[in-house]
């Protein structure tokens, strides 16, 4: 078994790397895939997707058809909509859904065409465990991030959400757009620009598929202040202690 943990940013995987035993390095369709094994136990590749959805369904593909992962994670920063998911928190999909997908009136707004459906499921269990794992980190925050940084995005406030979480190929930082989305899917609880895609990728193939996200902003007029400063002392840290409490308690898988 091989675990994927897929992200837009290489700021979002900051970490990962030093986790991993004897990483390789492969190109494949444009991209660096790193290859190795999570303490020495478990297969891992991690890859980086690049910003979108068509970029992260091709390396999601990629991921599937060349590297054989049976798994995938993607993680990453997100913008907050639902009430009280505020910078900070974090956030495990339950179900990804694309806000831009519209082919009304053939079908209705949000539907995929052909499939019936306008959200792709995450794996229960995948996101159990990774809704365990950041609960883990919220209880444990003071010991992984000093009073500074702590205090600048709220971090001894985290709360842990699950629910629904969507995609579309625009960054929303305006805040009437934010509140359109967020009238439009109440249920909505962030914004982001790949876990959609990947999801669709993922039940095309039968793979099991997790999302998580950490907020950035309110996907309102701040975003654009508050993301490269939020990328840069939080997102790839929340990426690490979450996935290293996540598959360090996780069995041994068999095989590969």
């Amino acid at each position: 078994m091989t675990l994927a943990i897929l992200s837009a940013l290489p700021q979002e995987q900051a970490g990962l790397r030093a986790c991993l035993t004897e990483p390789q390095m492969q190109q494949r369709a444009g991209r660096e895939f790193c290859v190795g094994r999570w303490r020495d136990r478990q297969a891992v590749v991690l890859a980086l997707s690049r910003i979108g959805k068509v970029a992260a369904a091709t390396t999601a593909t990629t991921l599937i058809e060349h590297f054989g992962v049976t798994r995938i994670v993607f993680s990453g920063v997100a913008g907050g909509l639902g009430a009280g998911v505020t910078v900070g928190d974090v956030v495990v999909a339950e179900a990804c859904l694309q806000h831009d997908m519209d082919a009304s009136p053939l079908f209705p707004r949000h539907e995929v065409p052909l499939y019936a459906r306008d959200r792709f499921a995450c794996d229960p269990g995948m996101a159990a465990g990774l809704r365990a794992a950041a609960q883990a980190l919220r209880d444990g925050v003071a010991q992984h991030f000093e009073a500074p940084v702590r205090q600048q995005y709220g971090l001894d406030a985290m709360q842990v959400h699950h629910g629904l979480l969507i995609s579309g190929d625009r960054f929303v930082s305006a805040a009437d757009e934010a509140q359109a989305l967020a009238r439009r899917l109440p249920q909505a609880l962030a914004v982001e620009m790949e876990a959609a895609a990947v999801a669709q990728v993922c039940h095309d193939y039968g793979v099991p598929f997790a999302a998580l996200r950490t907020i950035s902003d309110r996907a309102d007029d701040s975003a654009h202040v508050d993301f490269p400063a939020f990328l840069e002392a939080v997102a790839g840290r929340c990426t690490t202690l979450i996935m290293q409490h996540w598959l360090d308690g996780q069995a041994a898988p068999t095989g590969t």
